[in-house]
């Protein structure tokens, strides 16, 4: 069957129950899938079969939501087809290991906006982070816009999208990382701490920060030292300073 598809300024959608158990059959990543509330149905019944068979996040929602992002014959099902591959954590950490390199992570919780979320992966990439992780939900759209404020870089850094991020900041601590919170509520200044061993950063969101469920996480929590009134940085630029502090400290070991 055909797929049918629109172009939307998030990527390319796609809708109805057939042609999206064929993109998943084909391999296509869903970066947001979104189900009707109350859908039924053998065909359904597929669609759930196939979704749990791919391990593929989705969120259902009324119908109005599919139909803001279509009016065609969706049949209550709709997503858009991620333009990069994601990558598992748990594939990630050991190869990285087996190079000789020491990991180094950039850690996303709700950082929702897609131009900011394309400018950190551009810094990381580089900055020479092995990777971006990011939550299945709560997390920025990887869009054209995302690619486009990345230069690019979302095609080359490797993004771990994980179901739980209290689980894999887990899965680093476990694997020799130490995971450092960015935040302005912190005491400690972040050129207080020796960044050159196995580490992650982590950034929250702009309206609230880092959730407190990770906080109690984190091996260390840090703040950017600050001299002006307005007492935040955007949180792109506060992780690019964060992974040049990165950067720098581990120059300068190398001499």
């Amino acid at each position: 069957m055909k797929q049918e598809q629109d172009k939307t300024e998030g990527g390319e959608l796609i809708f109805g129950i057939r042609p999206v158990i064929e993109a998943l059959e084909a391999g296509k990543e869903f970066d947001k899938l979104f189900i009707q509330k109350g859908l039924h149905g053998d065909l359904y019944h597929e669609l759930k079969s196939a979704l749990k068979e791919y391990k593929v996040p989705h969120i259902q929602v009324p119908v109005e939501k599919i139909n803001r992002l279509t009016r065609k014959n969706h049949q209550g099902v709709a997503g858009f087809i991620s333009p990069v591959s994601f990558v598992k954590l748990d594939w990630l950490l050991p190869e990285i290991y087996e190079r000789g390199e020491v990991p180094f992570f950039v850690i996303l919780d709700r950082v929702t906006d897609v131009r900011n979320f394309g400018a950190i992966c551009r810094t990381a990439e580089c900055a020479g982070a092995h990777g971006v992780i990011i939550p299945e939900r709560g997390s920025a759209a990887i869009s054209g816009d995302a690619i486009k404020t990345s230069a690019g870089a979302l095609m080359r850094i490797p993004v771990c999208r994980v179901r739980d991020l209290a689980e894999s900041i887990t899965l680093l601590k476990e694997s020799g990382l130490s995971v450092y919170a960015c935040t302005e509520k912190s005491m400690n200044n972040m050129f207080q701490f020796d960044l050159n061993g196995p580490c992650a950063v982590m950034m929250g969101s702009e309206e609230d920060g880092i959730s407190n469920d990770l906080l109690k996480l984190a091996d260390a929590r840090m703040k950017i030292p600050m001299s002006g009134i307005i007492s935040s940085l955007n949180v792109s630029v506060a992780c690019g300073v964060m992974m040049f502090e990165i950067v720098r400290q581990r120059t300068l070991s190398e001499f």
